[in-house]
């Protein structure tokens, strides 16, 4: 399957993890992912920025930005097709 990167940003005085129920339904959307057909490798947010990563595989692009269209809501959303590295190494070209 391919591969996706997912960025989401957010300004502070937006952020879901102050409000308990959006925080919940934005991170069951992660743990739930494979029911919608979408494996996340994994997510990180970095430190005091409100930058969300997620590592994904889906079948396409459109999947995995419906999927995640919630994240878009509060702030941005981006998806952009990725590979492994030794995809990359393989073909000698990022």
């Amino acid at each position: 399957m391919p591969l996706f990167v997912a960025e989401h940003t957010h300004p502070a005085e937006r952020c879901p993890a102050g409000n308990p129920q959006m925080a919940a339904g934005l991170l069951a959307l992660i743990q739930n992912a494979g029911k919608a057909g979408i494996r996340i490798h994994g997510d990180a947010v970095t430190d005091h920025q409100h930058h969300l990563y997620i590592i994904a595989e889906a079948a396409n692009e459109q999947t995995v930005r419906q999927y995640l269209a919630p994240f878009g809501q509060m702030g941005t959303l981006s998806v952009t097709p990725a590979s492994h590295c030794e995809q990359v190494v393989a073909r000698g070209a990022c």
